[in-house]
C-alpha cells in the first residue's frame, strides 16, 4: 500500500478526519499519514493502543522514532507517558505495550544507518528554550544527527517566521493550535510534508505547539530510490 509515497511532492494530511483501520493485532489501529511499501516499509501514521493491547517482539530493522499523545505506551526497558519521546535505532528491539491505552506519532525506517543513538525525552519536564530569530517562538531540541534535526516548536500568538526555505524539507504536525503560511491553515492534528526545495513564511494568530523535522527528506529519497 503507498499512502503519499512520492517525497517529492507536498502532501497535507487532516488526521482527525481520517478513520481508524484495524491492524492485525487486536486492539492496535492506524492511521496513515505517508507509506512506502517498496522493500521494508518507510512509514509515518498515528497509532492507537486500546488498554491491555500489545505487539509482538520485534525488531526495528531501519530504526523507529515516536512521540506518546495520550496515555502511556510501555515495553520491558521502562514506561513512556504522554510527552515523551522516543528515537530506537535500527536494530533495536522491544515489545511494545499498553496497560490504559495510548496514542503516537510514530516513524518507521527512518533512521540513517550510522546514526546510533538511543533518544528518550520526557518533553513535559523539559526547559523550553528562546528559539534562534523572530520573537515569540521557543524550543526543545530532540535530536540532531547530520542535517536532520527533530524539535518541538511552541509559537506564541502573533507569532511569525520571515519567508525562507528547506534545502532538505520539513515535516510537522501540529500538537495543540492553529498554524498558518501562504497555502493554508493547519490546526491541531494536522500533518504537513514539505519537500525539499519548497519555502514558506509561517505564522500562528492564536499560539501553536508543533512537533518538526527538518533536514532528512533528501537522505530518505536516496535511501529508499
Amino acid at each position: 500500500m503507498q499512502v503519499n509515497a512520492d517525497l517529492t511532492e507536498r502532501a497535507v494530511v487532516d488526521t482527525t478526519a481520517l478513520f481508524w483501520i484495524p491492524s492485525p493485532i487486536v486492539g492496535i489501529e492506524r492511521k496513515w499519514l505517508e507509506r512506502d511499501s517498496r522493500d521494508i516499509v518507510r512509514a509515518t501514521s498515528l497509532v492507537r493502543y486500546a488498554a491491555g493491547a500489545e505487539y509482538a517482539p520485534h525488531q526495528h530493522r531501519g530504526g523507529e522514532e515516536f512521540l506518546v499523545l495520550e496515555g502511556t505506551l510501555c515495553d520491558e526497558y521502562g514506561e513512556y507517558p504522554v510527552g515523551t519521546y522516543v528515537r530506537n535505532p535500527r536494530g533495536s528491539r522491544h515489545r511494545p505495550f499498553s496497560r490504559t491505552g495510548c496514542t503516537l506519532i510514530v516513524k518507521e525506517v527512518q533512521i540513517a544507518a550510522e546514526d546510533r543513538a538511543r533518544i528518550l525525552i520526557d518533553t513535559k519536564k523539559a526547559a523550553w528554550q528562546p528559539y534562534p530569530g523572530p520573537p515569540g517562538l521557543e524550543v526543545i531540541p530532540l535530536h540532531t544527527y547530520g542535517r536532520e534535526r527533530a524539535m518541538l516548536l511552541r509559537w506564541g500568538a502573533g507569532s511569525t517566521y520571515p519567508a525562507h526555505g528547506h534545502t532538505c524539507g520539513e515535516e510537522l504536525f501540529v500538537l495543540e493550535g492553529s498554524l498558518t503560511d501562504e497555502y493554508g491553515t493547519y490546526p491541531t492534528g494536522t500533518w504537513v510534508r514539505s519537500p525539499a526545495g519548497s519555502g514558506h513564511a509561517p505564522f500562528s494568530e492564536s499560539g501553536a505547539m508543533i512537533l518538526t523535522k527538518v533536514g532528512h527528506l533528501t537522505a530518505i529519497g536516496k535511501q529508499a530510490a
